[in-house]
């Protein structure tokens, strides 16, 4: 019997349209001979099944699932393809988990855990994974820009605390500069993070259970035509992206062994990519990413490229691993 799949894609936030290209190419590659794939678009004014007319039948909230001409169609299983909220900060996980249906992102605790990028580091900090240097700001604080300088020093990088895909983040240089750039973050968050400028080569590691055991894919390096990896450079071509990394065997060896460690320690499933810069040697952890993109562009698909999966098996393989668990 093939499997009925919601592909959800969309979303709350900035992010929502890379999710809508991520969910088409999963529609458009899920091995037909086995899975029957449905798009459900999630947006705040509507849930709704897309039909492939791209007619809109609204879903039932109640059991998650949507009724055409009197035929009532329910899910084996959730592939979650949406970036930001709701999909990676853990509210669709526990949504999912109180309905019983099976999805192909982590749990809704360490969905939670992982967007927030102060409190999944703070977490990681006792198992001997280094950082930045970090400095935190909530909305309506009074902001002490000296205090922040002693604390990273410039220049230094200013984050929407939980947000992806590069969106609030500004590198300051200068005093005069944290002004504008903690209005750029705040418009994404009410919480900020400051974190010290690393120099290095910066890395982005795909950790997957791929047939039951924890797999490490190939690494990417990234290098940025701007001034660091932002929007521009993550979405609209303006870096470079290479794979397997143009690292030394101890630099590959050491993050391998990191990005696996995180993996575990945090009791993650499903797809993850975390992204580091090496200090002095060392791999130092900037965010875990829990629904990463998966456009053929997409970094972790160009891991699992080089290491001959398919974006069929990797999709697949996802389906596969939570219908056991």
């Amino acid at each position: 019997m093939k499997k009925n799949i919601a592909i959800i894609m969309g979303g709350f936030s900035s992010e929502f349209e890379i999710s809508l290209k991520s969910g088409q190419v999963v529609y458009e590659t899920l091995d037909p001979t086995k899975y029957i794939a449905f798009r459900i678009h999630i947006f705040k004014d509507k849930w709704v099944y897309v039909d492939a007319e791209n007619n809109e039948h609204p879903i039932d909230r109640n059991d998650f699932s949507f009724t055409v001409e009197g035929a009532k169609t329910k899910f084996d299983c959730v592939f979650n393809a949406i970036h930001g909220t709701p999909g990676e900060d853990g509210f669709m996980q526990g949504y999912l988990e109180l309905l019983g249906i099976p999805q192909t992102s982590c749990n809704m605790y360490q969905a939670a855990l992982t967007f927030n990028k102060r409190d999944c580091l703070s977490a990681l900090k006792p198992y001997g994974i280094k950082t930045a240097e970090s400095y935190y700001v909530n909305l309506g604080d009074v902001i002490d820009e000296d205090a922040i300088i002693a604390k990273v020093g410039l220049p230094c990088f200013v984050k929407a605390n939980k947000a992806g895909s590069s969106f609030g983040i500004s590198k300051v240089y200068k005093k005069e500069e944290f002004k504008k750039a903690l209005e750029v973050a705040f418009k994404e968050d009410d919480e900020v993070i400051i974190e010290s400028f690393l120099d290095g080569i910066e890395v982005s590691v795909g950790v997957i259970t791929y047939k039951g055991e924890v797999t490490v894919l190939p690494i990417t390096e990234i290098v940025s035509e701007n001034d660091f990896f932002d929007y521009q450079a993550k979405y609209l071509g303006q870096s470079q992206e290479i794979t397997p990394a143009r690292l030394t065997d101890e630099q590959e060896e050491k993050v391998r062994t990191v990005a696996k460690k995180v993996y575990e320690v945090l009791k993650m499933k499903g797809f993850s990519r975390s992204e580091f810069i090496f200090k002095d040697g060392e791999p130092h952890l900037l965010e875990v990413n829990t629904v990463p993109g998966m456009t053929k562009a997409s970094i972790l698909p160009q891991q699992a490229a080089v290491a001959d999966i398919s974006l069929m098996d990797l999709f697949g393989n996802a389906i596969q691993e939570s219908l056991k668990s």
